[in-house]
């Protein structure tokens, strides 16, 4: 046997570390991939929580919005036509508009629209038990400034031809205890009103 060939064996050893080196690496930077993808993982999760978790409270608040809202019942009817002893029609006719506060908290200026031009031109302050009856009751300022839990409170139209009546159905406005302003139109559908001076 020769003798060994010390430059061959510095080589190996550098060829030996170089290999131990990049599987080291290798296995590194696999690890550190695993390590990325499970933190995606968790943060894609977290996120999907966190959006579920948003949009059940912006639900829950957008509840709470419209609860008070949603107890504040209007009713109306047509009012007051004179009829000769042939049935015509000879007088003028109204809209009596009652409006009850079922919610625990008061609401505030309360006023009737009829059609998209007139007001009411009379209300007033009446027992909760007189809001399909006959009971005149106090009147009031229009619009009523605050309406408390449990009041109700009715508005009458000016006098008008049934045609006219018939054509400015009336629209019950109002403002909750959060702030909101809110519209009830004679249908019953409740919505946001817009501000005044806003298009």
């Amino acid at each position: 046997m020769g003798p060994v060939q010390w430059g061959d064996v510095p080589s190996w050893v550098a060829a030996i570390f170089a290999g131990g080196a990049a599987w080291f690496a290798y296995q590194t930077i696999k690890s550190q991939r695993q390590q990325i993808a499970e933190q995606q993982r968790f943060i894609a999760e977290q996120s999907t929580n966190l959006a579920l978790e948003r949009s059940e409270l912006c639900a829950a608040a957008e509840d709470r919005k419209w609860a008070q809202a949603r107890q504040i019942h209007m009713h109306h009817r047509q009012a007051g036509t004179i009829n000769d002893s042939e049935g015509n029609v000879i007088g003028p006719d109204c809209w009596i508009v009652t409006v009850q506060n079922s919610s625990g908290s008061p609401v505030h200026r309360v006023d009737v629209r009829f059609g998209v031009a007139y007001l009411a031109s009379e209300a007033y302050e009446i027992p909760p038990s007189a809001v399909h009856g006959p009971n005149p009751g106090e009147p009031r300022a229009r619009p009523v400034h605050l309406l408390g839990a449990g009041r109700a409170v009715r508005f009458l139209s000016q006098r008008w031809s049934a045609a006219t009546v018939h054509n400015n159905r009336p629209c019950l406005i109002f403002t909750d205890d959060n702030g909101v302003r809110w519209e009830v139109d004679s249908y019953g559908k409740l919505e946001e009103a817009p501000e005044a001076g806003s298009t």
